[in-house]
Formats: C-alpha cells, structure tokens, sequence
C-alpha cells in the first residue's frame, strides 16, 4: 500500500517485480562506493555514485556521499523522537545496532523510466489466468477469515484479494529489503527526509510493540511490507489484531492481513454493496472534455449525453454518481467510476492500479474480460517523447507544469486543450500521431 508520497512508482514487492524494477541505463560505480554483492540481497547492490535525475540539491553525488558519512549520527539523533513515542532505550538501541545505509536507493528514489507500460500490457500482466486462479484458491483457503471481515468492516472480498494478489501475488513477492535500513536511509539521505523519518520512526514503533519481528519487517526499498504492503505509518492507522491473539500481523496472519486491508478501504470511504464503476460506451462526436475526474454526474445524465454500458445492460442504481475515465482515448473502453474507485486510488493513487484491482476483483467473481478492445496498435512513447510532448504543450500555452515526462491530469488536460484547438477529438491520449501533430503546429 502506498498512502500519501510514497506512491506507486516507489513499489519494490510485488508490482517493481513485476514491471522489472528500475529502467536505467549502464552506469559507472566509483571506487569508493564499490561492494561486493551478495546473492539474492539487494541491499548490496552498490551506488551509481551518480546525481540524480531529479536535480534536487540533496540527490547530488556530493550531497549524498556527506549524508551517508553522516548516517550514524543522523540515526542516533532520532532517539529523543522515539523516546517521545515510549520505545525504550533498549529497544531503540537494539534495533539500530548495525544499521548501514543502502546507498543504491538514491538511484531507485530518482530513476525515470525510459518507457512506461501502456495500461493493456499492465492489465495483461496483473490480471492473468494464473493469478485469478491463485486468487479463487485464497478466497476459498480463507472463507471464515473473509466471511468475518465482510460481517465487520461491509468490505467486498474481492475487492480484499484483488488487492492481495496485485501487491505480492499472494505472499509470494514480499520484497526482501529491511524496512528499518530502507526508511532509515530514506529519512537520513536524499529529498525525502521528512517524509521517511516519520516511517523510520513508525517502524520502530512496531517492533517496540511486538507486532512485528524484525526478521518479518521486509519488504518494499521505499518500506511497504506485508502481503497487501503497508507503509509503517499506514500500518499504524489501520492495521487490527482480528483473530485476538494480541498482534497484528499483516505478514503472516492470513485474518489480520485481510481485516487489515478492509479496515483501511472502509476508512477511505468504502460503500457497501456499492461496485467500483462500469464499462461504458461513448457515442461517435462525444465531447471528451467531459471525461474528467472533476465532472461528476448521475448515471440517468451520462445515458441522457449517449454513454451506455458496454454490455447493453441497464445501469441499477441510475441516481448513483460518477465520472468517465477514458485512459485510451476515444479508440479504447471507457468506464464510469463510482465513488469506491476512488477509495482504490487512496490505496494507490494509479488509475491503472485502481482499474486492475476493479476488473481483478470483477473477475474473481466470475465476470468476464473487458468488451471492448484496447489499441493495441499503439506503441509506448519513450521518456524523451513524453519530454517532448510536455516541452511543446507547454511552449504552446497548454501546460503550465514542469515537463518531467510523468503524465497526470495536468498533462491530459494541457492535451485535451490543444486537440480541440485542432478539431480532434479531445481524449487527452498521448499517441505519436498527437505527438507529430504538435510538431507541425
């Protein structure tokens, strides 16, 4: 789970796995920051000694190397915090004795991938037949533990397991970093201090609570861990104790792990018996600028405007409120999503993310693949391209953000703009076509 800052991008269980890591070109190591690495432990995998991409004045080689230098003492510095929080002297010592920092997080923390996955390669990966086929087994492998979590938390277990086997197949991609050296690292060294100090902290905290072992406390490199990936500071929030035995354990209890999961969905707003959206249709010459998370409307006025689901199928609740996602463009599905898509993105702020766990879930349940077809045609545009892309949109007056190749709202908004100040159908989907046609104007 990836709440607040430490979002999507920073997975480094089961999603980084997945998607192989970091996209980064050969980079030369420095002498002075050379080690030999230790088979199947990546906290030895060494340092670029390299600045990073983002500029920031603490990513610079220089920067880093005087914080790492610092390291112990930045970490001894943290006791009074812990102290205020009631861990114990001897805890805090015994759970910082021998903590290093790994260094080769600076250049996961800054890396940008050279290509991003287009959503149907990453719906094709995260919702295959053999991960359904786990799925089904774990839902009915833990039937009372998934019957008790509906009754208490009104949390669609689907939904629950969907999130369980996108974040580490089903226990099975973890992440095998230390979460205290991953945070300590974090909150020590590099542009992100305050942020992990509090999750260094907060893991701390756990251990002194006796949730948690240490030898448990593994997982992503930005510190998720568990099989739904809890950040410490979430685990703080929402983790619950649901079987009695005095711990909550998101790792290894199969009942704390999913009361856990629920209890975060139903804080974030979850709605009861509600689904998370519906594929739908969209008529020839619709106006895409409405296809925005900010333009929300009743069901009875998308059908009134020629949206209609994919099936045919009326819609059940047609006062329930929603907005259109068209993450294809005109060319592909589009779905109108309800207040619980929402409550996923707080999970993961990632539409892709939030759209997988819904059709995973949908198909946990025996629904079938999307209807309509993805444009598969359409390759991936490289970093460069999307620099590109932003730079021109930005010299034209669309976008008033700092071109970093990342496209959100911002972006397809700049795009939508620019493609009805064309006469083209303002999907706000980035293709090369979109791209020549900026080139030319």
């Amino acid at each position: 789970m990836f709440v607040g800052p430490a979002s999507a991008q920073q997975s480094g269980g089961g999603l980084s796995s997945l998607f192989g890591g970091v996209f980064s070109g050969q980079r030369t190591d420095t002498p002075a920051q050379q080690q030999p690495a230790v088979p199947g432990d990546p906290s030895t995998i060494p340092w670029s000694g390299q600045d990073g991409a983002s500029g920031h004045p603490l990513m610079t080689a220089s920067a880093i190397r005087e914080a790492a230098a610092n390291f112990n003492n930045c970490v001894a510095g943290m006791w009074p915090d812990a102290a205020r929080r009631n861990i114990s002297q001897q805890n805090f010592q015994r759970f910082t004795a021998g903590l290093t920092p790994d260094l080769h997080i600076m250049d996961l923390l800054d890396a940008q991938p050279e290509f991003t996955k287009s959503i149907w390669d990453y719906l094709d990966i995260l919702v295959n037949d053999d991960r359904l086929a786990a799925g089904k087994e774990t839902l009915a492998k833990y039937k009372p533990q998934f019957d008790a979590m509906e009754r208490a938390y009104g949390v669609d277990r689907n939904i629950v397991a969907a999130i369980w086997g996108v974040e580490s197949n089903y226990s099975t991609q973890i992440g095998d970093r230390s979460v205290l050296q991953s945070t300590a690292t974090l909150a020590c060294i590099g542009r992100r201090q305050a942020y992990f100090r509090e999750e260094f902290l907060s893991a701390l905290e756990i251990l002194n609570h006796g949730d948690l072992r240490p030898d448990q406390l593994h997982g992503s490199w930005a510190g998720a861990f568990g099989a739904t990936q809890f950040m410490p500071t979430a685990f703080k929030r929402y983790a619950v104790d649901a079987d009695g035995d005095g711990r909550r354990d998101v790792v290894d209890d199969p009942a704390d792990l999913i009361a856990s999961t629920a209890n975060n969905l139903k804080k974030d707003g979850w709605q009861t018996g509600q689904t998370w959206g519906y594929e739908v249709s969209a008529p020839q010459g619709f106006n895409y600028m409405l296809a925005d998370r900010s333009k929300v409307m009743t069901m009875a006025q998308w059908q009134h405007l020629g949206v209609v689901r994919a099936n045919n199928q009326p819609f059940p609740h047609p006062n329930e409120k929603a907005y259109l996602l068209t993450p294809a463009g005109a060319s592909g599905p589009g779905f109108l999503m309800l207040q619980n898509f929402r409550v996923i993105m707080k999970y993961n702020p990632a539409e892709a993310y939030a759209l997988a766990i819904g059709h995973f879930a949908d198909r946990l349940r025996g629904g079938q693949p999307f209807i309509q077809p993805w444009p598969r045609q359409e390759r991936d545009l490289s970093l460069a391209e999307r620099l590109e892309l932003q730079q021109l949109l930005a010299q034209r007056g669309f976008y008033k953000g700092t071109p970093d190749g990342q496209f959100g709202g911002e972006t397809r908004q700049a795009l939508r703009s620019f493609q009805a100040s064309i006469g083209a159908p303002a999907d706000g989907f980035a293709t090369s076509e979109v791209l020549e046609q900026l080139r030319g104007h």
